[in-house]
């Protein structure tokens, strides 16, 4: 009876749907889903700023598909770039391309299908819009992961601006244009990113040093890395509440805005004159909820 059971299981496995099921899996772990889900809500921000997204929800899932798209190849190729150091590092090794769990040519024809369906579909959406897309993508995997990102520690401004791109592009498909104020959320995100990304890089710093990749932590030391975060991270939020001001976000979401980007600050600062690892992962982890509620706070208050 055991003996049946085993041989069913083996043929379920090896039936069609479980194996696009497996893959499918695979795949979604490639893509980065958190990340991409939260770079996507930043999307929704930036057009949610103009206009209700519910009085034009055929432009909204336009939006929301081709960004999906792009922001999914992009991750895809990186991960095919970077599946050598992944394989170095121990936080990395069991992804789905350096484990062996995905070839890396079916994964370069993936992420290749993917960006070039994000960005044609954007550029059909709207010109300005789909221009933004494309060059959110270039930043992302052109110009900080395959020129820079093993050369110098300040790539991460350039992967910054990749970051921002989301938000603006969302702004631009809002307005029709590239305007000031989906500069200056591109801006708040730009700036967001070193708290989110240096802490993670203290965090692992030994993984990043086997693996060959210049961090600000390994390259000029905690103490000045957790200063460039703190400062970062007071630029960030005061760009962020700037821009909320602009946008005439309702005052109790402007309020909450601000006081947990405060809070964020506040961690920040005190990591320079109390450094300890848990409150490096706990900022590592707040910064995170900070973009997303800033995020969610436009959206239903703009």
């Amino acid at each position: 009876m055991q003996g049946t059971r085993v041989v069913v299981e083996q043929l379920d496995v090896n039936s069609s749907p479980a194996r696009v099921w497996i893959k499918l899996r695979l795949y979604w772990q490639l893509i980065k889903s958190l990340q991409t889900g939260l770079l996507l809500i930043t999307g929704l921000a930036g057009f949610a700023s103009v206009c209700c997204p519910v009085q034009r929800w055929s432009t909204l899932i336009g939006m929301l598909v081709t960004l999906f798209l792009a922001i999914s190849g992009s991750t895809v190729l990186n991960m095919v770039y970077d599946r050598d150091i992944d394989a170095r590092m121990e936080r990395t090794a069991r992804r789905p391309l350096p484990s062996g769990a995905i070839a890396p040519g079916e994964a370069l024809v993936v992420g290749l299908t993917l960006s070039v369906l994000g960005v044609g579909g954007a550029l059909v959406l709207a010109p300005w819009y789909g221009l933004v897309v494309g060059a959110g993508l270039t930043f992302d995997v052109m110009v900080y992961t395959i020129w820079l990102k093993r050369r110098t520690p300040w790539s991460i401004i350039w992967g910054g601006i990749a970051g921002g791109m989301p938000i603006l592009a969302g702004r631009t498909l809002g307005t029709g244009q590239i305007e000031h104020i989906g500069l200056l959320m591109a801006l708040a995100v730009l700036l967001w990113i070193p708290t989110h990304i240096m802490t993670y890089g203290i965090k692992h710093a030994a993984d990043y040093r086997r693996a060959g990749v210049p961090t600000f932590a390994n390259r000029y030391g905690e103490r000045v890395t957790r200063l460039i975060i703190s400062v970062s991270t007071i630029l960030a939020v005061l760009t962020m509440a700037c821009a909320a001001w602009l946008i005439e976000l309702k005052a109790h979401c402007m309020y909450a805005t601000v006081s947990l980007g405060l809070a964020l600050a506040g961690l920040t600062a005190l990591s320079v004159v109390y450094p300890s690892p848990r409150l490096n992962f706990g900022i590592f982890k707040f910064a995170s909820i900070y973009m997303l509620t800033a995020m969610l706070l436009i959206i239903l208050g703009a």
